[in-house]
């Protein structure tokens, strides 16, 4: 028999999970795993003591930084009392938690439904928007991120989906982003703002406009680089949206809870959507635990007509104690004020570092959700690998990529891109290190630099 108390090396530990298990998004041959045996602060630790610095919060998501022995306090003390009960049932603790939530939600959003992890809220609000309106379409956009099932790989455009397009759920319409089409590059921002609202306008209309139920969209863009709306953009298409009755869903499974320096990355936008899809930061991955946020004007529907969705772990009370936890992290530790003075800070920092670095390129950065583009050619702007490259374009990304691992820093190097988002506790000093290690690693770009 196997029990957890038996001890293995870094090697079994890293054989036995690739022969026993499968790794996502990867081909299993060339996966190459980090055996990690305990995590703190900034910091992972493999086994024999290497010590990483964690500059993605692993998945984006460790917002508050690893290890808090509060929330295992707060986990324990819960499963002392009761660790599940079936969602007819309740606990102090899912009341504790919906108040909470319904304090730092804006407007009427005030109503909790509890998932088990991000794209299953994603997958929710999907659904109770069609059940809400009797429509249903589905507006999302093609360089957008919103989980792994089918209905959240469907309305969302980021190239993993294109593996499992064959299963795509039906009815999912997508925009361009308003950063590309149409020619725009040379026209004044105003001109863009109008034609890119346009266009959103004019996609209703074909789509029929009594046939969308939603639109969903990331309060920050993340993982497709951290791509910024233009100022105006998410207003103006929540005016469309209410101009057409279509509810608007904010994703802020990554940009929510402190990353972008506000608990969510809609508020950078002076908006409040009609429902608010967590995950991530939630619990800062302590425990997995999914959200969706309602307002009243939509859970009201449901006051005498059954709200036909659900699923086992609905109001999970232990991984809701991990949430409660960690939001009272965020306000005693002021982690919000901190996100917004360190990433002003690494913005700095980045700045510096550009005389040594012809190959670096954008720094965009909210808080501390940041892309740095890395460029082939200075001249063109072009980056060292196209949107969705694969094979050889991507020799010199899997170079940095390898570097800043080999120097011990824990980070995602995807196509032209280095993602920098760590842990809102993160200090000044830690930032340098961090940063000392990508400009290491920057070397080999500044070396393939063709103009």
């Amino acid at each position: 028999m196997i029990t957890t108390a038996q001890t293995m090396t870094k090697e079994e530990i890293i054989n036995d999970s690739k022969e026993f298990s499968l790794f996502s998004w990867s081909a299993q041959a060339s996966v190459n795993p980090i055996a990690i045996e305990r995590a703190e602060g900034v910091y992972l630790y493999e086994y024999g003591g290497n010590r990483i610095i964690d500059f993605s919060s692993g998945l984006m998501s460790v917002n508050i930084g690893h290890g808090d022995q509060r929330v295992t306090a707060a986990v324990v003390e819960q499963m002392e009392k009761v660790s599940f009960v079936t969602p007819s049932c309740t606990t102090e603790v899912r009341a504790k938690l919906s108040r909470k939530l319904a304090e730092i939600c804006p407007g009427d959003l005030n109503k909790a439904f509890y998932t088990l992890c991000g794209t299953s809220s994603i997958d929710n609000a999907i659904k109770l928007a069609r059940l809400y309106t009797g429509r249903h379409k589905i507006i999302g956009r093609y360089r957008a991120f919103h989980g792994g099932s089918i209905g959240g790989m469907t309305v969302g455009g980021d190239p993993r989906k294109l593996a499992n397009d064959s299963q795509q759920m039906p009815n999912a319409v997508h925009l361009d982003d308003p950063y590309y089409f149409f020619g725009m590059k040379d026209l004044d921002d105003a001109t863009k703002l109008s034609l890119s609202l346009e266009y959103v306008e004019r996609v209703i209309h074909l789509e029929g406009k009594t046939n969308i139920a939603a639109f969903i969209f990331e309060g920050e863009s993340g993982s497709s680089g951290c791509l910024h709306y233009p100022k105006g953009y998410l207003k103006g298409v929540k005016a469309l949206c209410e101009k057409y009755g279509i509810l608007f869903v904010a994703d802020e499974v990554m940009s929510g809870f402190g990353r972008t320096g506000k608990w969510f990355g809609f508020e950078n936008h002076d908006i409040i959507p009609d429902m608010i899809c967590m995950a991530k930061g939630l619990t800062a991955s302590y425990l997995p635990l999914g959200c969706l946020m309602v307002s009243d004007k939509i859970a009201e529907k449901f006051e005498n007509t059954p709200m036909m969705i659900g699923l086992t772990y609905n109001g999970h009370p232990v991984a809701l104690a991990a949430a409660l936890a960690v939001i009272n992290i965020y306000e005693s530790d002021n982690l919000i004020a901190n996100t917004r003075k360190m990433g002003a800070y690494l913005e700095s920092r980045i700045e510096a570092m550009r005389s040594q670095h012809p190959s670096m390129g954008t720094f965009r950065n909210t808080g501390l959700l940041g892309c740095l583009d890395i460029l082939k050619n200075k001249t063109t702007g072009e980056l060292i690998a196209p949107y969705n490259a694969a094979g050889d374009d991507l020799k010199v990304t899997n170079q940095i990529a390898a570097k800043v691992r080999e120097l011990g820093l824990y980070t995602f190097v995807r196509w032209g891109y280095i993602f920098i988002a760590p842990p809102l506790c993160v200090t000044e000093s830690q930032i340098d290190e961090g940063l000392a290690i990508i400009s290491e690693a920057l070397k080999i770009s500044d070396a393939a630099l063709t103009a």
